[in-house]
């Protein structure tokens, strides 16, 4: 499950946004040719400007829709079932992309990449969900932290495909943006054969006959008594709540304190500064002299150090716990920006500094990679229940496909005014959600659902413990003096 969700869920984001950039030169020629043929003469500098931004911009349009639609979607059919149609939707998408040169269509190229990020907007949600759902408690923090895994595998896929000795040369960047359909034919293929999840089964559908055959399926055969115990407890709890809108969720004072985590984590994600760094790579490498046939070799390396770093963080979640690889990765993030903001100031004036400010950037990504990368995707999916985990994807992914929309357009302007000082401001940032996640985000290695809420009642209802304990014994002691 690991792979198959891997491969049809959070690796599409990762390579769409390292692809499409070793297309831009060929898809910038073929709308100049299909210009011509149309109307006898060369497109404008600022319409072919507009429409290739347009090609890159719709996918994260397209991604915006399908985080908004992919919990109620959820709800009704189910998280595999929408898997399932989110990956014939990439199917899709790959069929009109593949086929845009052969049929001299600028419109199917448009079409296919909005239609790629509703698909991946809505399987990039349902992955780490599905994927914590279908783990057993001691694995659970392991297998959600392999979602930050298959994105930088996507990344780096990308970017090995993007070379020109691959698929990134004038004839075969088609099949380069056809490659997500070849990716959606593993999911398609494969998951029919796996049940749904287990709470799924027993906490929506009522069926425990069918939720024990589910974690026999996923979890080997024997006795999973514990596992089904937290479910009960999680059903007793529940009792009387359904699915919960995203309006309610924001309504519901018992999810206050989540939520606030949620936002921080969402957040910090975009102005964790990673975006900057990957930006500011090539310019760092000119600086120091690297020829510029190697730069997009080394720019590769810079992935590859972000793979490598989210595979060690899935082994080593499970023991040193969320909290710590989060408000640690954070303050060692905004030291190393601070230092990197010094190395590129001082660049001009010692031959060796770029060096330097190519180390800190691979120590930079390593560190994102080993902390906040993987423990963020399984906090995510711990702090809600059942009832609201949908809800809150949704919300989390609304707020990232917008942040990846405003970072896009305000980033530029930022680097153009500010240069390399602009990363104080992302130190900021991460200094800032470090000391929150220190002291108010609970640990959840190894807890269920419901010891992680009752650490999260602390906060919620802080002010009302005291009134509601007194007016408690109040009652019970009146009770039993008229016995």
């Amino acid at each position: 499950m690991i792979l198959i969700l891997g491969i049809g869920g959070s690796l599409q984001v990762g390579f769409q946004g390292s692809m499409i950039t070793y297309t831009s030169v060929h898809i910038k020629e073929f709308i100049n040719e299909t210009w011509l043929e149309r109307f006898g003469h060369s497109v404008h500098p600022a319409t072919l400007t507009f429409l290739w931004s347009s090609m890159v911009s719709i996918f994260g349009l397209g991604g915006l829709l399908g985080a908004m639609s992919s919990g109620c979607l959820a709800a009704r059919y189910g998280k595999k079932n929408c898997f399932l149609g989110s990956n014939v939707l990439l199917l899709a998408s790959a069929f009109l992309s593949g086929f845009s040169k052969m049929a001299r269509s600028v419109e199917l190229i448009l079409m296919g990449r909005f239609l790629c990020g509703v698909s991946t907007g809505v399987c990039v949600l349902l992955h780490p969900q599905y994927l914590g759902e279908v783990s057993p408690r001691k694995l659970r923090g392991f297998t959600n932290s392999t979602a930050s895994v298959f994105w930088s595998l996507g990344k780096v896929l990308g970017q090995v495909m993007g070379q020109r000795e691959l698929l990134g040369s004038e004839t075969l960047w088609p099949l380069l943006l056809a490659f997500s359909g070849v990716t959606a034919l593993v999911p398609l293929l494969s998951l029919p054969f796996f049940p749904e999840s287990p709470p799924h089964l027993f906490l929506h559908k009522g069926d425990e006959e069918g939720c024990v055959k589910a974690m026999k399926a996923f979890w080997g055969e024997g006795v999973h008594q514990a596992e089904l115990d937290d479910l009960r407890k999680e059903r007793v709890a529940l009792k009387s709540a359904q699915h919960k809108s995203v309006l309610e969720l924001v309504k519901e004072p018992s999810l206050r304190w989540q939520l606030y985590m949620l936002l921080v984590l969402v957040v910090t994600t975009q102005l964790s500064g990673i975006q900057a760094i990957y930006s500011y790579t090539f310019e760092v490498l000119q600086t120091a002299g690297f020829h510029l046939n190697l730069i997009p070799y080394l720019a590769l390396g810079v992935s590859l150090c972000e793979l490598l770093s989210t595979v060690l963080c899935s082994f080593i979640i499970e023991r040193s716990g969320r909290k710590v690889l989060l408000w640690a990765g954070y303050a060692l993030m905004g030291t190393m920006l601070a230092v990197i903001t010094l190395a590129l100031s001082l660049q001009p004036w010692f031959s060796w500094m770029p060096y330097c400010s190519l180390s800190l950037i691979f120590c930079f990504v390593f560190v994102f990679g080993m902390g906040p990368a993987g423990a963020t995707a399984s906090v995510r999916m711990e702090i809600f229940d059942q009832s609201s985990r949908a809800s809150a994807f949704v919300i989390g992914g609304v707020l990232s496909w917008a942040g990846v929309f405003v970072i896009g357009m305000v980033f530029p302007l930022i680097v153009e005014n500010f240069r390399h000082f602009s990363f104080l401001i992302f130190m900021g940032a991460l200094y800032t959600s470090g000391f929150l996640i220190y002291f108010f985000l609970p640990e959840t290695k190894r807890k269920s659902i419901l010891e992680i809420q009752e650490e999260f009642e602390k906060l919620n209802f802080k002010k009302k413990q005291i009134p509601v304990l007194e007016t408690q014994l109040t009652k019970d002691h009146e009770f039993c003096t008229k016995l």
